[in-house]
């Protein structure tokens, strides 16, 4: 079995808290056409360069029925400041228009497969998994960036299309993972192409 979720396959559900102090389960987003999972964190140069980049395709694409919910599941312990406090106070400085959930016990991390900040994962209506990787391809100088894999998906597959390129490695720091090195990844770990 791959390490991560695998095309076609549907999200795994979850169950976890969010720095607007409520709780959220996967069926909490029914009402999206499409639903964006992602992986990120406060302290990743690839997240902190391309973030801007995201909240622009979260604005883009909210008309169109489509939900971004970022999740943090980085250990604390290896980055202090992936901390569930550290995450309300990113969100209130910069108010990013996701929901923010903090997966302390790594288990939806696990049951996704991220793989780095950020990792992505469009599901479509029936929440299957339709993209999953990068969202450009250059998040830690994202005005050098030529490429936004995230957006074509989202566009190609709103307008009845095929995505042209559904799977890409996702660039960034590994998902820092509870009494490990900060550089470890597991075994099975790897790139999606």
């Amino acid at each position: 079995m791959a390490f991560t979720l695998e095309l076609g396959e549907k999200a795994p559900d979850f169950q976890l808290p969010a720095t607007d102090g409520k709780e959220y389960r996967l069926s909490d987003f029914a009402d999206a056409k499409v639903l964006v999972v992602f992986f990120t964190c406060n302290h990743c140069p690839f997240v902190v360069g391309s973030n801007e980049v995201t909240r622009a395709t979260a604005e883009k694409f909210a008309e169109k029925g489509v939900t971004f919910v970022g999740i943090n599941a980085n250990s604390e312990k290896t980055k202090p400041n992936d901390s569930f406090d550290a995450m309300v106070e990113q969100m209130k400085e910069h108010q990013f228009p996701w929901i923010y959930l903090h997966d302390k016990s790594q288990e939806v991390a696990k049951a996704y497969g991220a793989l780095r900040t950020p990792h992505f994962y469009v599901l479509n209506e029936g929440r299957e998994l339709i993209y999953t990787g990068r969202g450009i391809d250059n998040p830690r100088e994202s005005e050098k960036a030529t490429v936004n894999d995230l957006e074509n998906a989202l566009t190609e597959h709103l307008a009845g299309q095929e995505i042209s390129t559904p799977l890409t490695n996702p660039l960034g720091c590994n998902v820092k993972w509870h009494n490990q090195d900060e550089h470890w990844m597991p075994v099975e770990a790897c790139d999606l192409v």
